[in-house]
């Protein structure tokens, strides 16, 4: 097994982990209404999980061979095309989404943020 192999592999075990956490946090939502820091932490959890993500399926890419893979829309169309993923357009949003997650500060942006979430 090569380093890239054991890369993409890691990467996988800590998005399982990070995507546990996220939907904890979800379900947290559902049942009550979260103060703004547990919104905050809620968007934080999903700009991980988001990076994670992509990161993985771009680090698998590349183990099979793919390659010219730059940035987290490369990487969503390709793992598109090989049917990685199975909604396209729901993950363009997330990469909007995860874009949008840098303007926080705005509560009116954060609150549009954790409701996608």
């Amino acid at each position: 097994m090569n380093d890239q192999d054991i890369r993409w592999q890691q990467r996988f075990a800590n998005y399982k982990k990070a995507l546990a956490q996220l939907k904890n946090a979800v379900e947290l939502s559902k049942q009550r209404a979260l103060s703004q820091l547990e919104k905050q932490g809620v968007i934080q959890a999903f700009e991980f999980t988001h990076e994670l993500a992509w990161n993985v399926l771009k680090d698998y890419l590349e183990d099979q061979g793919m390659q010219n893979i730059n940035g987290s829309k490369d990487t969503t169309r390709a793992a598109f095309k090989v049917a990685l993923i199975v909604n396209g357009e729901q993950w363009m949003a997330m990469i909007q989404s995860r874009n949008l997650s840098s303007h926080t500060y705005n509560e009116h942006t954060a609150e549009q943020l954790v409701t996608a979430i």
